[in-house]
């Protein structure tokens, strides 16, 4: 860890898991009201061409593009061994998240998997 907290990395990281969290809700929520793929290469690749251009769909992939944008900033100054245990919170944070908003259900595996992480994240960084 550093000698002392860097507040703006930090907020970098932070940045990278909302922005990161918020594509990939963003994306399950589209994707679950239009259905499943149609069948034939040709109808798949015509069908998520469609939902690329699905204005929620563009603020995910926005998204992502900013996620990218912070990590190079996080990467200015962290190791990588350092920061990149941070974004198994988002493990924590869509679980969470896609429970509240996309009724997903919170099994006790998923629950005891997820708290694993954590505690993995929590030896890793210190």
């Amino acid at each position: 860890m550093p000698a002392r907290f860097d507040f703006a990395g930090h907020t970098y990281i932070a940045l990278t898991l909302l922005f990161t969290v918020y594509g990939q809700l963003v994306l399950k929520w589209q994707m679950g009201d239009v259905g499943p793929l149609p069948p034939g290469t040709g109808g798949k690749l015509w069908f998520l061409l469609q939902q690329f251009l699905n204005p929620w769909i563009m603020t995910g992939f926005a998204s992502a593009f900013l996620a990218s944008l912070a990590w190079m900033a996080a990467m200015t100054r962290f190791d990588l061994n350092y920061a990149y245990p941070f974004m198994s919170l988002a493990f924590v944070i869509v679980m969470v998240f896609s429970a509240l908003f996309l009724g997903e259900q919170v099994t006790l595996q998923r629950l005891l998997g997820t708290l694993m992480v954590v505690g993995g994240l929590i030896v890793m960084t210190r």
